[in-house]
């Protein structure tokens, strides 16, 4: 299709309804993703429900507003003064399918685990589309290390908080402005942790600044985070317990595996016990490999 210059509305949250041309469908069937589930899940913390099922957020460093049917996952994608105005691209659709890792099907997992686990078996028919996101790893680090001793709504506001200090900012629609993760370096600052205080974010904020200045001084930056998502699981473990305010918690959480290192990863005890993404579901057995909500206690 081609660009559209200057279409009304286009500074606003769309839904599908209103501009189906700014639109881009997957398929994907509910059995294989629910929006309401994941992105409310706790593994990440920047997606709010604008419209009635249309979720807006932050991916890849472009907002965007996802929808879903039956059938597909619909996308459309802001530009801001990047761009022209239109639906999102193939290559930035190929983003959407990494972030909810749509070339991993659900249904054979999910068969499997309910083949193991007979707690699983029960709730995973309530359950269905829930799967493991693979979120940038800074953000995904970050996140969780606000995340200690904390609850969904409380990350959520610290994240947005961090997000609009340090970000840099991408796009206003409606009276919502919308930023992107902080980098390293913004978060290494000197006066970072005083200013994540004055945030709310208490004694996580030196967490917070002292992990971003420990990543760049002394492990050589994001590539040392990214090559992590390739490491066998036990090494990036204990790679990311060295960072300060990195506990078993931060790094063992959702499915078996914060979601930095989401990928074709052994989780140890899956066979025993499969995970359950972090999402709150009724209360399975007592006992080892009990489920732990992921985002807080």
């Amino acid at each position: 299709m081609s660009g559209i210059s200057l279409l009304p509305g286009s500074m606003r949250h769309r839904t599908l309804a209103s501009f189906p041309a700014l639109w881009s469908s997957i398929p994907c069937p509910r059995s294989e993703l629910r929006l309401d589930l994941v992105l409310a899940s706790g593994q990440s913390f920047r997606w709010r429900e604008q419209s009635p099922a249309h979720w807006s957020g932050v991916l890849a460093d472009q907002v965007w507003t996802l929808t879903q049917n039956e059938e597909h996952l619909y996308c459309t994608v802001y530009r801001g003064d990047k761009g022209r105005v239109g639906r999102p691209t193939r290559e930035e659709l190929k983003a959407v399918r990494q972030y909810f890792q749509l070339d991993v099907s659900l249904a054979p997992l999910y068969q499997h685990w309910s083949s193991v686990d007979p707690h699983f078996q029960e709730v995973a028919q309530k359950f269905k589309g829930v799967r493991l996101l693979q979120l940038d790893p800074i953000e995904c680090l970050f996140s969780f290390i606000c995340s200690s001793n904390n609850n969904i709504a409380r990350i959520t506001g610290m994240v947005e908080r961090l997000c609009q200090t340090f970000g840099p900012r991408l796009i206003q629609l409606d009276d919502v402005t919308y930023h992107g993760f902080p980098s390293l370096q913004a978060l290494a600052g000197p006066k970072v942790e005083a200013e994540l205080r004055n945030l709310g974010l208490g004694y996580r904020a030196r967490f917070v600044s002292a992990s971003a200045r420990a990543i760049l001084e002394e492990r050589g930056g994001l590539p040392w985070l990214q090559q992590l998502r390739k490491a066998p699981y036990e090494e990036a473990h204990k790679a990311l317990c060295t960072l300060p305010g990195v506990g078993t918690k931060v790094t063992f959480s959702g499915t078996c595996g914060d979601p930095m290192l989401a990928g074709p990863k052994q989780c140890p005890g899956a066979s025993k016990r499969p995970a359950y993404f972090g999402i709150q579901i009724p209360e399975p057995p007592k006992g080892p490999g009990s489920l732990k909500f992921t985002g807080g206690e």
